[in-house]
């Protein structure tokens, strides 16, 4: 038995409260060397030998490891408990202590108490949700009374900093659309005072930039897709301002004598734009000046602002820009405050690698699942890894997090920050189309990028906000119908949006990939051909399945042509 693969530690991802009496415990151990895990637990407090036995399930395998997991009931909210590992030609005991053959002296890992607050508490509406994000800009021109200077026609390509006249009035006017696409969740892109078209350079974090509207046209907006069943976010940029912030323009002006001077991370007065003697985002962007958020003004001050636009105007969340930036205890106060205005406000991060500091229940829901795109890139869009190296990488992904946080990841193929998903895949529907199949059936929240569901292209940014596509003779609708069924699908069924995940076909070879979802007593099998050769699958002896796209009932073998798929809906059990 490898000694050094296994790892458990009795909190983070591998043990935490899923409910008031419900913990999920989690183990790692080589790949392909346990054949069982079962774990002996009991109340810290009760006398020995009153304990019960609960063996672990198989959760997947990323390239080094397995890993097993269990949901486990303590009536008294306290638990202690340790493993029997069962390697086929040993058993050893595995607790706090030790890996022993006797069971004392391994010891016990312990969780003392589930505290009520400690829960990772996620907003119930958002585990049906269906992301889109729009960059206001580019999306549709509803008022061209309030264009910028200097507009340019819709549909010409973008450059860093031109304007198209996008603004709320479009959006407003464009909600039956979404409606229909089935969306349920709208992400904007910044929408406050900026000199830029990206807005990421916050000129006034209280008012919507004039070229957008005003502040009555964005309530109408959220009160107008809440009678539509569509929540809406806004983007924080919390890590940074815009030189134009009322702030650092004291600062420029007054210099050391400036109230706000400790609101910036400052090396030297006086404050020189050319030279860039001050932190900002990136690399010497004097447009966009770092705040110092652990200044308590600072921090309050920002604090207010999220609470105002969740309180007094409605929306439903933020997404945070740079999130993993700024200080922990800084987005402590921020969840704190943003739910006390709203105990169903949804707060996703952005951060594009490993983001398990930020979702232990105190600070994010999700994140923007950057690592989720990474391996779907690879897989369908690129194929350059196998289906087993693919379920790997998402495996691990998995594995960092605790379920309500995997439930919220905002699963994206692309946003303003990237190449457009088909350009990656250099036009080839019938890559993305797989990659979009993938999207609505996995763990964690669809999220689409403005213009995906109709096959628009775009290199990385500028040409990824190119503006959208409204004349339908110009849109992919055979994309945007696939997207319309794929979501209705997801938005019928329980099992997608909250089942578990299990691999069941990882055919490297063929790069034939399979898994099912199940949750509330539905068994769904998703089939993926990522080949370019028909393949062969077999069901089990009495089961069967109902394709939730076509209606075609399956059984025993079935056909699956190249970059052919099957969303199939199980009878007579699962395989």
């Amino acid at each position: 038995m490898n000694q050094e693969a296994i790892f458990h530690m009795s909190h983070g991802a591998y043990a935490y409260a899923l409910g008031p009496n419900h913990a999920v415990i989690k183990l790692r151990a080589k790949r392909g060397e346990l054949k069982s895990v079962n774990m002996v637990h009991e109340d810290r407090f009760e006398l020995p030998g009153s304990y019960a036995t609960q063996e672990l399930n198989y959760a997947g395998s990323d390239e080094l490891y397995d890993y097993f997991t269990a949901v486990v009931e303590t009536k008294t909210k306290r638990l202690r408990y340790r493993f029997l590992l069962d390697d086929g030609a040993s058993q050893h005991w595995y607790g706090e202590r030790s890996l022993s053959d006797v069971a004392d002296f391994a010891g016990w890992f312990q969780l003392a108490y589930l505290p009520v607050r400690d829960l990772f508490l996620i907003p119930e509406w958002a585990k049906s949700a269906i992301v889109y994000q729009i960059f206001p800009d580019r999306f549709q021109n509803g008022n061209p009374s309030i264009d910028p200077e200097g507009v340019r026609p819709w549909g010409e390509l973008p450059t860093a900093n031109t304007f198209f006249g996008g603004d709320l009035q479009g959006i407003l006017d464009k909600l039956p659309y979404l409606e229909n696409l089935g969306v349920n969740l709208i992400y904007l892109t910044p929408i406050f005072t900026s000199p830029s078209t990206h807005k990421y350079d916050t000129a006034d974090y209280y008012q919507i930039d004039p070229v957008f509207g005003d502040l009555e046209t964005f309530k109408r907006l959220v009160d107008n897709a809440h009678v539509r069943g569509i929540r809406v976010m806004l983007d924080a940029v919390f890590n940074h301002c815009g030189a134009e912030f009322a702030p650092f323009q004291d600062v420029l002006e007054k210099g050391e004598a400036s109230e706000y001077a400790d609101w910036f991370h400052i090396h030297s007065f006086p404050v020189n734009m050319e030279e860039v003697n001050y932190e900002t985002f990136a690399n010497h962007v004097p447009t966009m000046p770092k705040l110092r958020t652990e200044n308590l003004k600072v921090r309050d001050y920002l604090l207010d602002v999220a609470e105002y636009w969740v309180k007094e105007i409605g929306i439903d969340g933020w997404r945070l820009d740079v999130a993993n930036e700024v200080d922990h205890a800084f987005w402590r106060e921020f969840r704190d405050r943003v739910r006390m205005a709203n105990p169903d406000a949804l707060i996703i991060g952005e951060v594009w690698n490993d983001a398990s500091p930020w979702l232990q229940g105190d600070q994010f829901d999700g994140v923007m699942n950057y690592l989720f795109r990474d391996a779907v890139i690879e897989f369908f869009a690129k194929r350059t890894i196998s289906a087993d190296r693919f379920d790997a990488m998402l495996t691990k992904t998995r594995m960092m997090y605790k379920r309500q946080a995997n439930l919220m990841m905002f699963n994206l193929l692309g946003s303003h920050d990237t190449a457009r998903f088909l350009t990656i895949c250099h036009g080839r529907e019938e890559r993305m189309r797989l990659a979009v199949v993938f999207q609505m059936t996995y763990v964690g929240l669809p999220e689409l990028y403005y213009g995906d569901e109709i096959g628009m292209m775009g290199e990385t940014d500028p040409d990824c906000r190119r503006t959208m596509i409204w004349e339908e003779e110009r849109q992919n609708r055979e994309m945007f119908r696939l997207h319309q069924q794929l979501i209705a699908i997801r938005k019928s069924h329980p099992a997608l949006q909250l089942g578990s995940y299990r691999a069941v076909e990882k055919d490297a070879l063929h790069n034939l990939y399979g898994f099912v979802r199940e949750s509330q007593g539905e068994s769904i099998y998703v089939l993926l051909n990522n080949g370019n050769a028909e393949m062969s699958v077999t069901l089990p002896i009495g089961v069967s399945g109902r394709d939730l796209l076509t209606g075609r009932i399956y059984s025993g073998m079935l056909e699956l042509e190249a970059y052919g798929f099957r969303i199939l809906l199980l009878s007579g059990g699962t395989v």
